[in-house]
């Protein structure tokens, strides 16, 4: 990265309004953890990471979780580093096996929700027979979504946001908080 790109990430981020901090993600990260507990500690479901958003998230959701668990990832993706989603691209699906099996659909964000509707679906035609959503945030966009997440950590104003594994033109998705972009 050049010094300009360098000095262009920070300025982004010294403009960026603060929306959630460490701390309140961790008790977020402990209430989700024990939710998903009470619901699924029976089930051996199979968790599934979607990459590469989520990955902070599950990273920090999978150790509160307190049953057993098989552990894999899926790769769709609308947005390619910008902001605004496209058409929907399937980079990798489920290396192991979902048939038959409960599935916890774990991604950072749901926005309009089309990814994660279509990553349901596609878990369902592999032979999911149960597929529960956790999200770290949801956005309040003010109107119906394709897709409605089981658990629900934070909820967010409808502005572009980053920190905790979402990006802003692929930056700061290693920030331990959850930062929006000024308006404009």
């Amino acid at each position: 990265m050049s010094k300009q790109q360098t000095d262009a990430a920070w300025a982004l981020f010294d403009q960026a309004d603060l929306l959630y901090g460490r701390l309140e993600i961790e008790q977020t990260l402990d209430r989700l953890g024990a939710e998903i507990t009470d619901r699924l500690a029976d089930t051996f479901p199979v968790a599934l990471c979607v990459m590469g958003g989520a990955v902070v998230f599950a990273g920090q959701l999978l150790p509160r979780l307190a049953f057993p668990l098989e552990f894999d990832y899926l790769h769709a993706t609308r947005y390619r580093d910008g902001t605004r989603g496209g058409e929907i691209e399937w980079c990798a699906l489920p290396r192991g096996e979902v048939n038959g099996r409960t599935v916890l659909l774990m991604d950072d964000i749901l926005d309009e929700g089309h990814t994660l509707a279509a990553a349901k679906a596609k878990l369902l035609e592999l032979g999911a027979v149960r597929v529960e959503v956790a999200v770290l945030a949801e956005k309040e966009l003010g109107h119906a979504k394709p897709i409605q997440a089981d658990y629900v950590g934070l909820t967010l104003p409808n502005r572009y946001v980053f920190g905790m594994g979402m990006d802003a033109y692929g930056l700061w998705r290693n920030l331990p908080g959850i930062y929006a972009l000024k308006e404009n």
